[in-house]
């Protein structure tokens, strides 16, 4: 079965979603426990503490994880796709546009904080092995050496992606299924060292413990306990690969079995209150509770936990940054689509520059525990940004009133998570907010600077195609005109009332006339079904000029010119427009000629001329045309790498009334009108 996106419950596809949905999540229990020890004041009294602790772990998962992303959110889907941006896709309002605002700032924010997920897992899963007898070979208990055994790890990780990850897809699910049915059992065994553990399922202990005199951190323990529910996001951005019918009968499982396990770490921790190493961090509760052997068995699983979930952290980020593109929010990226598994998709840039960012918080944090300081502050934002597009979901369906609790319960917890999170800023916080601050400078300046000079340049920057409609008849008539294409496609968007930029008439026949036997012009629009790609057809009267709208969704790959080939033989099929026998070709009896794809681009650097200029406008509209210059060109993210195209850069300012004039002299005034009289 593929990993492709699932309507009907299923139980393959609910082990699938065991192994594409729960990696981040399920490797919680890693470092979850080992990070909240940090904050007990002493081993004396430490019972009270261990069963708040756990208790705010289960109020936590069942509160955010349970109720607000299983129960709520994934009802939030976008033609069964999840995350951030698919739910702004669902909310958007012309009248609302503020509401981009918590979406930039939740995706930024969850790239960034998707940069330390393969290095805090991975890390923890090879610190179990140090002083571990591996048959004849004691691996040492160096942490240098731990730091390169991840970074080679990572580094494979990350290679092979390109690959696809058809293959080893199959496996992901029975590795997770063993993964949690080995923490469940191994919790549930530990439990029964203090059955104590098991007043942890009151809320009334997760309050005290917050007040409590043995929490020396206070609310600020709240960041660790966080980690516990990291994975949630992931989990709703990776709804469309699985479905959420398979999520609703997954996530009981996963839930029990990751209670049993923080349940089990903590009864270990309350029979052990005399180990000598119990709050200096140089053991983990998660290694401690498997007796011996089991150990080894417990680190193999768990390193294959954490590569799962990297993987899933890392599809994940291929998909929310598709979605950004395709937003118009990120510029565009080179797409490989490295299989037919629908949906799946290699996107290069993020790939190396997660690979990279890991590498460095691996060398500069050195160990899990100085990760986890780093680890879950920026998903907090994300997951405040995502109520308050929840909560216009949820108004918007005429719901007013339980918009309203939602957003006050959840706004509330997670404000409160957030302010707990800040604890963590001077301890490696700082790094995930700085990643968060880039990636958000980014999509502002991409979307806002392309918004500011489209504003500043629109007043003379469309004309109707329609009145230069007979133009085109007859310049593909005239016989005193070279021919530059047989068929000759422009890739600009054709607005209402056949709007088009001046800048395509002007490449047209403005300068130079380009004479095509049929002129196409090419509209991309954004599906709202991620895997739709259909076309309509508008002959606007004519037999030689037609306009193509393709509606693409971000899961697709846009093969342009593929698409357009086909389309002009069905028209010629249908006795649309007239077949073209080109005389040399590698079809025999081929019906259509070669095709010419020109881009018109206009001169947007005119704008930064312009001396009436706002310094805000110069610099993101300068922003904008940077990222443009360092970014794949439209040409090779509409698959048209091996296809005749050109690229033109036009004027900007076009007939402007506005332009300054040169001024004659009277003394050349004069000289003209006497030349002009003795002629």
């Amino acid at each position: 079965m593929s990993m492709e996106k699932q309507t009907k419950w299923s139980s393959a596809g609910a082990l699938i979603a065991l192994g594409i949905v729960y990696g981040d999540i399920g490797t919680s229990p890693l470092y979850t426990m080992n990070s909240i020890l940090s904050s007990a004041r002493s081993t004396e009294h430490l019972d009270t503490f261990v069963i708040g602790s756990v208790s705010l772990v289960f109020w936590t998962l069942m509160l955010i994880t349970t109720v607000k992303y299983v129960f709520v959110a994934l009802k939030a889907d976008n033609h069964g796709e999840g995350g951030i941006f698919a739910l702004y896709s669902r909310v958007k309002n012309i009248k609302k546009k503020w509401l981009l605002i918590p979406a930039l700032v939740g995706g930024s924010a969850l790239l960034a904080d998707g940069t330390l997920t393969p290095a805090v897992t991975v890390t923890t899963a090879i610190e179990g092995l140090k002083g571990q007898q591996l048959g004849p070979v004691l691996f040492p208990n160096n942490q240098t050496l731990v730091v390169v055994v991840v970074s080679i790890l990572l580094l494979i990780i990350f290679i092979f992606q390109k690959a696809g990850t058809k293959k080893i897809g199959n496996i992901f699910g029975p590795v997770m299924l063993a993964w949690f049915a080995f923490i469940g059992i191994f919790g549930l065994i530990n439990i029964f060292n203090d059955v104590a553990i098991l007043k942890a399922l009151s809320p009334t202990y997760a309050i005290n413990v917050l007040f409590s005199s043995e929490n020396k951190t206070g609310i600020f323990i709240l960041g660790s306990v966080f980690l516990a529910t990291t994975g949630a996001e992931a989990l709703y951005s990776d709804m469309g690969h699985v479905g959420k019918q398979n999520i609703y009968i997954s996530w009981p499982f996963v839930y029990t079995m990751l209670i049993l396990n923080y349940m089990g770490q903590g009864a270990w921790i309350m029979s052990h209150v005399e180990h000598r190493n119990l709050l200096q961090q140089s053991s983990n509760p998660f290694f401690e509770i498997l007796p011996g052997g089991w150990r080894i068995v417990g680190i193999v699983l768990a390193t294959l936990a954490a590569i799962i979930a990297s993987q899933a952290l890392i599809s994940g980020a291929y998909t929310l940054v598709s979605e950004a593109i395709n937003l118009k929010v990120i510029p565009r990226l080179h797409t490989f689509y490295p299989s037919e598994i629908r949906g799946q998709m290699y996107i290069g840039a993020v790939n190396w520059l997660l690979c990279v960012i890991g590498l460095i918080i691996v060398w500069a944090f050195q160990t899990s525990h100085n990760m986890e300081a780093a680890y879950g502050l920026s998903i907090t934002i994300t997951m405040l940004m995502t109520t308050i597009l929840l909560y216009q979901f949820i108004n918007q369906n005429h719901k007013k009133l339980r918009a309203i609790c939602f957003a006050i319960l959840f706004g509330a917890i997670e404000v409160v998570f957030l302010i707990a999170s800040l604890g963590k800023f001077l301890h490696g916080g700082y790094a995930t907010l700085v990643i968060m601050v880039v990636i958000l400078s980014i999509m502002i300046i991409w979307y806002y600077g392309n918004k500011r000079r489209e504003e500043i340049a629109k007043q003379n920057d469309y004309l109707s195609l329609k009145d230069y409609r007979k133009q085109l008849i007859n310049l593909s008539r005239d016989d005193a005109e070279p021919i530059f294409a047989t068929n000759l496609a422009y890739i600009a968007n054709v607005h209402q009332n056949y709007m088009i930029k001046r800048s395509v008439i002007y490449s047209l026949i403005g300068s130079k006339p380009k004479k095509a036997e049929i002129y196409w012009f090419v509209t991309i629009r954004e599906a709202v079904n991620p895997y739709e790609k259909s076309y309509s057809v508008d002959m606007m009267g004519t037999n030689n000029i037609v306009h193509i709208i393709f509606n693409i969704g971000f899961k697709v790959e846009p093969q342009i010119s593929l698409y357009l080939k086909q389309i002009a033989n069905n028209l010629v099929k249908q006795g649309v427009i007239e077949p073209q026998f080109p005389r040399y070709a590698i079809e025999k009896h081929g019906s259509i000629g070669d095709f010419k794809y020109v881009i018109a681009n206009q001169n947007y650097e005119d704008l930064l001329n312009l001396p009436n200029m706002h310094p805000w406008d110069r610099f993101i509209i300068a922003g904008r045309l940077w990222l443009q210059a360092h970014t794949v060109k439209p040409s090779g993210f509409y698959g048209l790498e091996l296809s005749d195209v050109v690229e033109e850069t036009v004027p900007l300012f076009i007939g402007n009334n506005n332009v300054s004039r040169i001024k004659l002299t009277q003394k050349s005034i004069k000289n003209i009108v006497k030349t002009a009289e003795k002629q």
